[in-house]
This record gives C-alpha cells, sequence and structure tokens, in this order.
C-alpha cells in the first residue's frame, strides 16, 4: 500500500505521505486506520504530501464518497480541518485539486495547497522551519 501516516502528538498534526500510484482504497483503509488510533484527535492538521505520487485514480465520484466516509471522523472537531497538500509536481497538483474540489460546498475542512515543505509548514502554522526539524518516526 503506497500510502503511510504518522501522528505527530505534540505539533497536534498527522502527516501523511503517499508514493507511487495513489488508489481510494488504499487512502479509506489507511484512513480508517488513523481514524481509529488511540492518538488520533479530531482537530488534528494534515501535512499530505504528495510529492512521490506518479499517478491516481481519477473518479470523482468515488472521491466524493470516501470524502463522506472521512468526514464523519473529522465533523467530530469544533472547527474546520486544516489540510495542507504538499504538491510539488505537475500530478501532485491535479490530485490536490480534486480533493479540494471534492470538498467544495462543506465546512468541515480548509484546505491548501504548498509546492514546497517549507510553504507548507507555515500555513500550518508549525513552528519548525523545516521538514527535519519535526519528530517523525518511519514517516
Amino acid at each position: 500500500m503506497p500510502l503511510t501516516y504518522t501522528i505527530i502528538p505534540d505539533h497536534n498534526l498527522v502527516y501523511v505521505r503517499y508514493w507511487g500510484f495513489a488508489q481510494l482504497s488504499d487512502t479509506l483503509k489507511v484512513f480508517g486506520d488513523y481514524a481509529a488510533d488511540p492518538a488520533f484527535r479530531p482537530d488534528q492538521k494534515h501535512l499530505i504530501d504528495l510529492s512521490e505520487i506518479t499517478d491516481f485514480e481519477r473518479s470523482f465520484v468515488d472521491l466524493v464518497s470516501a470524502q463522506a466516509a472521512k468526514a464523519d471522523a473529522i465533523l467530530q472537531s469544533q472547527a474546520p480541518t486544516m489540510m495542507v497538500y504538499l504538491a510539488p509536481t505537475q500530478v501532485a497538483q491535479a490530485m490536490a485539486r480534486s480533493i479540494l474540489k471534492s470538498w467544495d460546498g462543506l465546512d468541515v475542512t480548509v484546505g491548501r495547497t504548498a509546492q514546497d515543505m517549507d510553504e507548507a509548514l507555515s500555513m500550518l502554522g508549525l513552528p519548525a522551519r523545516s521538514f527535519a526539524d519535526l519528530p517523525f518516526r518511519n514517516a
């Protein structure tokens, strides 16, 4: 499964990393694991790293359905969930646009796209100056 997540409680952040071909079934499986993780919090910020994807499943209907399933978990938060998509390539930018479009009209997320990690960290309001400053384990 070309997808993993790491929760960084000290920064109220979940880091999600994709690589290879991104499929919705993998996304739903890993999101389910994340939502069941004891460190899960509905108000955690999301940093979704798409920098290593080669392509992605392009079914907008299935994507909207997947987002509806994810919304159940993040709707527990009192405020919209901040999601920043690191998308430095054209294919990553296309995937990020598709994901952001699937959330249109819903107040459950605030989504942004960043072209580099420094920009992504800044958008998330994190004190880290670089990705290396964050306390990752196996990310």
